[in-house]
């Protein structure tokens, strides 16, 4: 069992919210835990032995409400200091970052590292006091520090990393894009949508295809695939098999028991798909997040079987095209509340070794909803998540991307989180400039995908996360992330050679 005193930035223990708490063993993976409030302590009962951290959603003064972890610790009677134990934690993972970005001589770094070093010695201090509040008082202040150099730190590293793959022409002309509303048809949204984007998303879930069974609706697909087409904007579709309830058609629950006619008939719906659309698709989404919505309760070989036979049968109809498999809630959440799903890194670890031929990793990143896998992260927590993709192997697609542009709620922290200030249209637009200089310094990352071009998308995963307002003008997140793309453009354009005299 843990303990730990709460308290932060002088605010009563009360106060504090344990939505989306989950307790963290070795790897990052959730463990399963009870985590109860209790006369101003969080009391955390692992299922597991062994040593554990817990994550939970912490409020730092100038800097936002995000989800921040502990080290790993022992289980002990006396209570920890949380506030003591997010800076250890974060001071741990700063430096295995330093370690791995080769960071701790580089020239120019050391304003950064003054700031880490400030923190480390703050985070002593508090380890001496014999005051739990002085303790909690000092902790806060190395919490606040070591957060903001983290983020300085991943920027620093960033700014080097992008630079070269700009003078390198890494970039492709398929880089940045947006998620098609299927629904909106309107000459000016998809004027918005020729103007700014390399390539669109167009989803095509199972239940708007085929919403009876054996009757197909392919209306708004083919009109959108002619369109697309007509106007050479570069298509992926997908995801062709998700398990998110607005996926999935309600006939498909009569066979929830019955794997293999699910199975077959998964078969049947890919390869309708793309067979009719095949020759105008060049990425196909294969199946997204089934690790983490196990709605049909398949064990991991099912789950596995499933993932090889779609990616499999994808290939053999479109072998030219690129097949992806989508990763959501990449920190794994939900794993801690339902053990018939799988952590996120495990089931992509799995299928690489099992040798399943498939050509990318995708992952959405939505954050500010208060829901799992959608409670606000740092750009050090992203940066440090976007390397463990990378470390597999393949190149990773940023499939959707996504923050409100106002705070959801009632703006507290049980609205998801925030980020330096409460959410805004200027803090949206800071939130993309920042995080595509850190995912596009990635040598693997080959494209990003913003969730919804304009607000009120259907379906939308936040009702104000999108690059335009309802009427379709531009919020200043569109600017941003169009100078953006002005300028991956135009690193493409190489130089022209120089003549001979």
């Amino acid at each position: 069992m843990l303990r730990f005193t709460l308290n932060s930035n002088g605010q009563e223990a009360e106060e504090l919210t344990l939505d989306g708490a989950y307790a963290v063993g070795s790897e990052g993976v959730p463990l399963r835990a009870e985590l109860i409030f209790s006369e101003s302590e969080l009391v955390c009962t692992k299922r597991t032995e062994g040593p554990a951290g817990v994550a939970l959603l912490w409020p730092v003064k100038d800097f936002g409400s995000v989800i921040l972890e502990t080290s790993r610790l022992m289980d002990r009677e006396d209570p920890y200091v949380m506030a003591l134990e997010l800076v250890r934690g974060r001071l741990m993972r700063i430096n295995q970052k330093r370690e791995d970005w080769g960071l701790f001589d580089c020239e120019g770094v050391e304003e950064i590292t003054d700031e880490i070093d400030q923190a480390r010695a703050l985070f002593i201090e508090a380890i001496k006091a014999d005051e739990p509040e002085r303790k909690t008082e000092l902790s806060d202040k190395a919490l606040k520090i070591a957060l903001i150099a983290g983020e300085k730190l991943s920027h620093f590293h960033a700014d080097i990393f992008l630079t070269r793959r700009k003078q390198t022409h890494a970039f492709t002309k398929r880089t940045i894009g947006c998620c098609i509303d299927v629904k909106n048809t309107s000459d000016e949204y998809r004027k918005m949508l020729l103007e700014t984007m390399d390539f669109a998303y167009l989803p095509m879930p199972w239940s708007a295809v085929e919403p009876k069974q054996q009757e197909y609706d392919w209306r708004i697909f083919d009109n959108w695939i002619e369109w697309l087409i007509q106007n050479r904007i570069p298509v992926k579709v997908g995801a062709l098999i998700s398990f998110h309830e607005s996926h999935i058609p309600p006939w498909l629950g009569m066979y929830e028991t019955d794997f293999e006619m699910v199975r077959n008939l998964i078969f049947d719906h890919v390869r309708r798909i793309v067979e009719r659309y095949g020759q105008y698709v060049y990425q196909w989404n294969v199946i997204s997040g089934v690790h983490a919505e196990n709605t049909f309760d398949f064990t991991f070989d099912q789950l596995m079987e499933l993932t090889r036979v779609t990616v499999s049968l994808v290939k053999q109809l479109a072998p030219k095209a690129q097949s992806i498999i989508d990763l959501t809630m990449p920190w794994g959440e939900y794993f801690a509340r339902n053990q018939r799903t799988i952590p996120p890194m495990l089931y992509m670890d799995m299928v690489v070794q099992s040798g399943v031929g498939f050509d990318g990793i995708g992952v959405q990143l939505i954050f500010g909803a208060p829901s799992d896998g959608m409670y606000v992260r740092d750009m050090f927590q992203i940066s440090e998540k976007l390397d463990r993709l990378g470390n597999f192997g393949k190149p990773v697609h940023i499939t959707a991307v996504q923050v409100p542009s106002k705070p959801l709620g009632n703006g507290s922290a049980a609205s998801g989180g925030s980020w330096w200030r409460p959410w805004s249209e200027e803090i949206q637009a800071r939130w993309i400039k920042e995080f595509c200089a850190i995912a596009l310094s990635k040598p693997f990352v080959e494209s990003i995908a913003w969730r919804d071009l304009n607000d009120r998308s259907e379906p939308s995963a936040l009702p104000c996360g999108g690059l335009l307002r309802d009427d379709l003008k531009p919020k200043p997140a569109y600017k941003v992330l169009m100078d953006i793309r002005k300028e991956l453009l135009a690193s493409i354009r190489k130089p022209p050679a120089n003549k001979p005299a």
